[in-house]
């Protein structure tokens, strides 16, 4: 077996690294007829994804197209924070622009967020009081001079 792939089954991996499933891949790439059966050509595709060197394609296509992303995520943050510094340094300092831009970068480094800390320190044994502070008061307002029976000595059931 060669350590190369074929170009079919390079073409398969860029098709699931893309997001299309197994099955549509495997048509995409193997030129189907229309009158192939769908269960024999999943099977083929799960065949073909077993294939360690398909796998580890498509693996590395799918790493590679996160890492893109994440580039041009970063790529664009840095754009946007270097425009609103531009409007911070060059506005007139009348111009609404300018305390806009002030905002939004504050907001890029996390000046304005609102955390409110609350610690409660609650022991086992503040519970256990609590508890049973609620059990006498629950206690003190059932009179047991109450007669629980029912309406004509008939017993509760």
């Amino acid at each position: 077996m060669s350590n190369k792939l074929t170009p079919k089954q390079l073409h398969f991996a860029r098709c699931v690294a893309s997001g299309m499933s197994q099955a549509q891949a495997y048509r995409e790439a193997y030129d189907c007829k229309p009158d192939a059966l769908k269960e024999t050509q999943q099977q083929a595709a799960s065949r073909l994804m077993s294939n360690p060197m398909v796998r580890a394609r498509v693996d590395y296509l799918i790493r590679q197209k996160e890492a893109g992303m994440a580039a041009s995520a970063v790529s664009d943050r840095e754009r946007v924070l270097t425009k609103l510094r531009h409007m911070l340094d060059n506005a007139e300092p009348s111009d609404g622009n300018k305390l806009r831009a002030a905002e939004l970068l504050g907001k890029s480094v996390g000046l304005f967020k609102d955390v409110v800390e609350t610690q409660q320190s609650t022991t086992a044994e503040d519970l256990i009081g609590e508890l049973e502070a609620m059990i006498e008061s629950i206690g003190s307002d059932y009179d047991d001079t109450t007669d629980m029976s029912a309406p004509n000595d008939q017993p509760l059931h």
